[in-house]
């Protein structure tokens, strides 16, 4: 077994919203592809405060937190982020680490995205089949 990483898409939800109402286009989105770890050990979406900037994306509060590997830190919680991986999209908030850091995959927005990991192939898979996902409410 190994770490499980896979390329997802992360958008400002912010700016879909904004071109959804004609005040930017949908390119003006700001979005970046990105390498991911797949952690279930990390309950949310985790990245460094250099890419919350190149999203632009809000804080919206700040707690203290401590790492895996016990550094204590002030952590930020952000405003919506989209998440794609293949079909799958998820909108989430995000836990903003001011080191440099992988972005880190959590739990809860793997749930939504209806995936779990694969640790004998060290890939995300469906949990309910690798079909297309139809509207889940």
């Amino acid at each position: 077994m190994g770490i499980t990483r896979e390329e997802i898409t992360l958008t400002n939800e912010g700016d879909l919203a904004a071109a959804a109402r004609g005040y930017i286009t949908k390119k003006e989105a700001r979005s970046v592809t990105v390498t991911a770890i797949a952690d279930t050990g990390a309950l949310r979406l985790v990245m460094p405060e250099s890419l919350r900037k190149k999203l632009g994306l809000e804080i919206l509060k700040t707690a203290p937190a401590a790492l895996a590997d016990g550094e204590k830190l002030e952590i930020g919680l952000t405003e919506g982020v989209e998440v794609r991986w293949k079909d799958r999209i998820i909108t989430c908030d995000a836990w903003i680490v001011p080191n440099d850091c992988s972005v880190l995959l959590g739990a809860i927005p793997m749930e939504g995205l209806d995936v779990m990991g694969d640790p004998v192939n060290q890939r995300l898979v469906g949990v309910h089949g690798e079909k297309p996902l139809g509207i889940l409410c």
